[in-house]
């Protein structure tokens, strides 16, 4: 049985081109049951839980997350040991219960996180 997943939508409002002004972008996939998408909470110390969509369709695996009050799509690279996914600088990087978010761009910002 195939199942319609609705990714992502997200709206775009844009100075320099007022015809494109509101646009919203959706990726959908069919799912079916070798797919899968699963929401995880976790808890980086700090008592702010929030939660990853992990959606894995075919050829792509992606995790789904709030960053400093922004939605961002973390697609996933080759990694030697557990699922590393990436956004721009950001990387996340889970394995069992602990994860952790990086921004390559600023020493020091790694924050280590366990599943609740």
């Amino acid at each position: 049985m195939m199942k319609l997943f609705s990714l992502l939508t997200v709206g775009f409002t844009s100075i320099m081109a007022p015809a494109v002004a509101d646009t919203t972008v959706s990726l959908a996939f069919e799912l079916d049951d070798t797919d899968s998408v699963a929401s995880v909470i976790y808890d980086c110390g700090d008592g702010d839980a929030f939660t990853v969509q992990y959606v894995n369709a075919g050829a792509n695996a992606l995790a789904l997350m709030e960053v400093d009050d922004e939605d961002r799509v973390f697609v996933n690279v080759v990694a030697a040991s557990g699922a590393r996914y990436v956004s721009g600088a950001l990387v996340w990087w889970s394995k069992g219960d602990m994860a952790t978010l990086e921004n390559e761009l600023s020493e020091g910002s790694t924050r280590t996180c366990q599943t609740q």
